[in-house]
Order: structure tokens, then sequence, then C-alpha cells
């Protein structure tokens, strides 16, 4: 499960829009309108040296491959140049790491626009994506930043990580949580983050819930949010509902996102063990105020942390 990159989740005064006609006409002919067709053939693997697609023994999870393709698969090649202009969390992530000593557990490590900036600043890494196409990716860029002793990367979901190690610290960034369409999958997935963790570990997360006039700039427009690459935002504030579109002459894809407000996320992270330590408005840990931003660290105590196992 990869992360969002639509979107711009930029104060306003930074954001940028360049509005255009339907992009539909660059798209080729006969190319599925769902993206599906795009990602890696059917039973592909990821492998490389250092980097592996595991179940935390060192196996393979070859069953992992006859899942369904992500939406993410489609635009994997995309996704970089799509998401260029987000850089604000990086530094926040690598200070969080740095303080928790990792390893860390990346949840939607996508194509480690996270993870590699970590295993540079010498953390080692277990990311996880539902993507083998973004994972593929991500391998390369690790290899290419010669830190792929530190970066372990396995296919699995966030609700179901295939993580057997216990670490101090368990990421979720890039609003990979709004993949999550209803509370019972959101338990899931928080309680999975918790099984995760040390005594004392530490969850750390974002997301965001849309403003009006962020749904009155994007809804329903085609959007040039990189030169060559579009989006389109349609929003449901009736269900509190995103189907976001992304295209480029070549790639497509459509998602789906869910979002919350602060008191509900709060709720959720009571009822799965997690005691809230900090809620930041952004990334350079401003106080929240009710903005659209939320900024997550929950702590889990001893008691509700699952058992400590060693990480070599």
């Amino acid at each position: 499960m990869a992360r969002i990159a639509g979107c711009d989740r930029r104060p306003p005064a930074e954001r940028v829009y360049t509005t255009a006609g339907n992009p539909a006409r660059h798209v080729h002919d006969g190319h599925d309108s769902r993206g599906a067709g795009r990602g890696p053939p059917s039973g592909y693997t990821v492998t490389g040296k250092n980097v592996s697609v595991g179940d935390g023994s060192g196996t393979d999870v070859r069953r992992a491959a006859r899942r369904p393709r992500s939406a993410y698969d489609a635009i994997a090649r995309l996704y970089d140049p799509w998401s260029r202009s987000v850089t604000e969390d990086i530094s926040f992530y690598v200070d969080e790491a740095r303080r928790a000593g990792g390893p860390v557990v990346e949840l939607g490590v996508g194509t480690g626009r996270i993870a590699v900036p970590l295993a540079e600043a010498g953390i080692p890494v277990i990311g996880v994506d539902d993507s083998s196409a973004m994972l593929e990716v991500c391998r390369e860029r690790a290899v290419e930043a010669g830190v792929s002793d530190l970066v372990d990367l396995r296919r699995g979901d966030l609700r179901e990580p295939p993580v057997g190690e216990r670490v101090r610290l368990v990421a979720c960034p890039f609003r990979a949580y709004l993949h999550l369409p209803d509370d019972a999958e959101r338990r899931r997935a928080l309680e999975a983050a918790r099984e995760l963790l040390a005594p004392d570990g530490r969850l750390v997360f974002d997301v965001f819930a849309p403003g009006r006039e962020d749904i009155a700039e994007t809804h329903g427009r085609w959007l040039e949010r990189e030169p060559g690459i579009w989006e389109r935002a349609d929003w449901n504030t009736s269900n509190r509902t995103l189907t976001l579109q992304v295209r480029s002459d070549r790639e497509e894809t459509t998602m789906r996102l869910a979002w919350l407000s602060a008191p509900e996320w709060r709720r959720l992270l009571d009822a799965t063990g997690f005691e809230v330590e900090a809620l930041y408005g952004w990334f350079d840990r401003r106080p929240f105020s009710g903005g659209e931003d939320m900024v997550w660290i929950a702590r889990t105590t001893a008691a509700e942390s699952g058992p400590a196992v060693a990480v070599e």
C-alpha cells in the first residue's frame, strides 16, 4: 500500500495548480481506464542482494504474488516524478527514526521516498508494500544509493504485515492509512502495527481531512501536478471518500481514499491500545489547531505491545 502523492497537502500558500483540458486525449487507444495490465508479470517477486520480499524468516512469500494487483502497480514508474515536490516530511521521519534508534518498520514503503533517506542515515528499514512494482523501484533506488544492505523489502498488506520482528518505531507516512475504507479495517491496521512494537514503542503516521477550500479548488478538475502528469480528485463529502485518478500519456490508475476527523482517529488509537504522545498540524511540529493535516505520534505500553523479539 503505497502513499498518496496527489491532492497537494502543502499549506495553501505553497500550492501551485495548473489547469488544462482533460488529459484523456493523451492516453493510448485501447488502454484500460483502470490502469490494469501495467504491473509486473504474473508470479513476479522482488529479489535482489539484501533486498527481498519475505515474511521475516528469510523465505520469499510466493503467495503474495498471487494477490490482486495494487492500484499503484500501474504507476510505479510514474510515482517518483508525480511526487517529486513532496519532500517536507522526509526530515521529520528521519528524525523520528534516529530518536527510536532503528530498525524501523515502514508500512506503505512505496518506491522508498522515505526508506532510502532513512537508510542513508544509517537506519535499517523493513519496508512493507502491497505493490510488487513499487517495491521493485524501491529496490533499484536502494541499490543506486548504496544502501541495499539496510533495506529489507517485503510484499504485504499493512493490515497484516509480514514482519515477525519487534521494533521501537513503526512509520506509516504519506497518508497511507487513508486507503483503509472503514473503521474495522483501520482497527485491523492499527492493531497490526501495535503488534510490531517493542514495549514502549511508537507508531508515527500522517493523515488529512480536507477543508472546504481544498475541495472547491480540486473537485472534478484535471490538474497538471507535474509536467505531463495529471490528476483528478472527486470528493464525496457525504461518505467522506475521495476518488483519485492519475494519468500520464502512458500510465493511469484510480484509487479510493477515506478520511476521518482528529477526534475519530484519537478514538481509534485509544481503542487499539495506543496513547497519543503528540498531534501536530504539520511536519515542522506546529501544534494541531483543527486544520486539515494531522501528524500523529502514538505510544504503546508494555502491556499492549507484542512480545519483544531481538532484531539483529
